[in-house]
Order: C-alpha cells, then structure tokens, then sequence
C-alpha cells in the first residue's frame, strides 16, 4: 500500500510530538496551502485553516505508512478532527494530499497562529500528554477519549509542575527522583481517573540490595483549595457536598464541609484555578488570596498534590448559597460559619476534609494580622 500524503500546518509539525503520535520518524517537505491562512482559533492555542484566496498557509509534507497513518487518524480523532482532500505546493510542483479538518466550527481569532509561539508554551505538556492518549488505541473510541482529554491534560501538567519543584531538604532527602527506576506501567483503568500499576525497584536506607515492588497508584491531577476569610465579619464559607469516598467507605455523613476546591486545568495556575473555583462554587470575587501549603494528601498510593489557600472576601449574610456546575453533577451548598464556630467543628469532628483543616489551622495562626491589615483592632471581636 502505497503511503498516504499529508500537510500538516499545526502542532503536528512540532517533530517531537510527530514522532511521539506517528511511532517514527517521518521526513517533513516544505510546502504551501493556496488559498487558506493559519489563524489562531478563537477557542484557545491551537491553529485553524481560514479560507483567504490571497494566502498561502506554510506548512510540511509528510508520507504516512498504513501503521503511522492509523496512529495519526486515531489521535487526530480525539479532538475531532477528519482527513480531507487537498492539493498543495512543494518544490515539485503541484501535489495531492489530504489535511486534517475539525468536525467543528471555528472561524478563528484573526491573529496570525505561531508554531513557535505554540511550541514554547505548550509542546511540553502536549508531549507529556500524548502517551496517555495513545497507549489508549485499540482499547477506547476516539470519541470517548476526547470527552476526558482536559484531564489527562490536566494530569500531564501536573507531572511537569512536580518536575519543577524541589523540597528544600533540610531534613533527609539523601535521595532522589534518579535513585528509584520504574520498570514498568500497567493501567488497569482509564478513565476521567487512571489508575496505574508500577513495577519499581529503589535504593535502601540501609544499603542492602535493590529489590522490586509493585504498587498502584490512582493518578488525579493536581487541584487547588481556598478558605474564603471575611476578616471584618471573623467568619469563613464552607461548602457542603456529597463525596462518594466517604459514601463507598461506609460512612453515614457522606456530605462533608470543605474549603472550596477544585482540579487545576492544563496551563493554569493554582492561584487562578482558585480565583475561579471560588467563583464557580462560591459565586465570590477573591481579594487577597494566601499560600497555605503544598502537600500530598496521601502520597502511598495517590499521584495527587493540594494546593490551599485562604482568600479574603466579602461574606455579608446571604453570601452562602447554592453553587457547582450542573454539567459536572456538582450539587453544592455553601454555609456561612463563625471563626469560633468553624474551630469548634474542627474540635468535635464534625470537620473531617484535610484541606480544612489545614487550612484552618494556618487562619488560626494568621488570623490576628489579617484582622489588622483590615482594620479591625487587635482583641476585636
């Protein structure tokens, strides 16, 4: 079977990811597409074919064999993409190819779409994420992967924050990420959560031979937390919804009181993942928002690290009331508690999330200076 031609004009043309989703190398020919520019799309970083009978879309050529073609159609579907006919320009003269179009409509954003640009800012977690989807051929339709591309996006940006972050070692921390070596990856589900079997073997405190073990893992992604503070009325908001650990656990008040929280989509930032889940869960505009901590809330067997917060905000009375996205399932309650009152449930056991409590403790101790920079007198209240 002879190899099909394609032009590419996209993040395809980034060789790293070519090679990661073809399988293989493929050799890339310069060539042009008359009569269409590449423009940013209106939706997010990604580019798309604007029809213009006075530009020339610069792109690549390649030659796909029956096996890296399979790859790319499977992994261009996810994102609903389709092949369609084309006749590009190369050097030689006038060739037939094919291009991927979206099964969408985007009529792009007008600004010209840079694969430089693109590259900088988002071929390193769009690599990291490709494994995840493509180890998924043969095993899940196209479609039903892109329903959960956001979170294994979400998952690949975690990975990369992780890598970029160091714990200061000042006690232990004699090893390190190249003293252990996975040897090999089993994935006995994958769904909007993974879950991951290891095979891993790791250096010994007391110098002893390396022996394997293997482990699971339940791979999230990273999320973060915040404690919505008004320091003038000393009260916080707490959220209440069902949570089908506590639930499958057996626990007869499946419905906790939280912080609000939420996962960290792909290229955002704890702090603006906060500022929105706030928004979304609270209906409330943070003004300060404060580090608490970045901690594995249980690193045995969960690929998942919290970033909490306490923001400042306006909580008149009225402000606690339903929230969450009805297209998430959320249902979603929020409470209006006293600084005291929100201790005493912390003391009794009636405050049983660990990002509450955290966070709780760290107002405990910074309570009285952000009463201060509001204005309110030391002993007030």
């Amino acid at each position: 079977m002879a190899p099909t031609r394609i032009f590419l004009f996209g993040t395809l043309r980034h060789a790293p990811l070519l090679r990661l989703v073809a399988g293989r190398d493929l050799p890339l020919v310069p060539a042009t597409l008359p009569g269409a520019r590449c423009e940013r799309a209106l939706g997010g970083d990604w580019p798309v074919l604007v029809e213009d009978p006075a530009a020339r879309a610069e792109g690549v050529l390649v030659e796909a064999d029956a096996e890296a073609l399979r790859r790319l159609d499977w992994y261009e579907a996810v994102f609903g993409y389709d092949r369609a006919p084309v006749e590009v320009e190369t050097e030689g003269g006038r060739l037939a190819a094919q291009v991927w179009r979206p099964r969408h409509d985007d009529p792009g954003s007008g600004e010209h779409w840079s694969l430089t640009a693109w590259a900088e800012a988002w071929a390193p977690l769009t690599c990291e994420a490709a494994p995840d989807i493509l180890r998924r051929i043969g095993r899940q339709e196209p479609d039903e992967v892109g329903r959960i591309a956001g979170i294994v996006r979400a998952r690949a940006d975690a990975v990369l924050r992780a890598c970029q972050w160091r714990r200061p070692g000042r006690v232990g921390g004699r090893f390190g990420h190249a003293d252990a070596e996975i040897l090999a990856r089993r994935h006995p589900y994958d769904g909007f959560y993974a879950t991951e079997e290891i095979t891993a073997r790791h250096r010994r405190f007391d110098g002893a031979e390396e022996r394997e073990v293997v482990r699971a893992i339940f791979r999230v992604g990273d999320a973060s937390t915040v404690l919505p503070y008004d320091p003038v009325r000393d009260r916080i908001l707490l959220v209440e919804q069902i949570r089908f650990g506590a639930l499958v656990q057996g626990d007869p008040s499946p419905w906790l009181l939280e912080p609000v929280a939420g996962l960290i989509d792909a290229g955002e930032t704890p702090e603006e993942a906060a500022r929105r889940e706030a928004a979304e869960e609270a209906g409330l505009a943070l003004q300060g928002l404060h580090f608490v901590a970045r901690y594995y809330p249980s690193p045995g067997g969960l690929a998942h690290v919290l970033f909490s917060y306490v923001g400042i905000a306006d909580l008149p009375d009225g402000s606690a009331g339903l929230g969450g996205h009805e297209d998430e399932g959320e249902d979603i309650q929020g409470h209006l508690v006293t600084f005291d009152g929100a201790m005493a449930l912390m003391e009794t056991g009636d405050l049983v999330n660990a990002p509450a409590i955290i966070s709780l403790q760290w107002l405990a101790a910074n309570r009285a200076r952000l009463r201060a920079e509001a204005g309110i007198a030391s002993g007030a209240g």
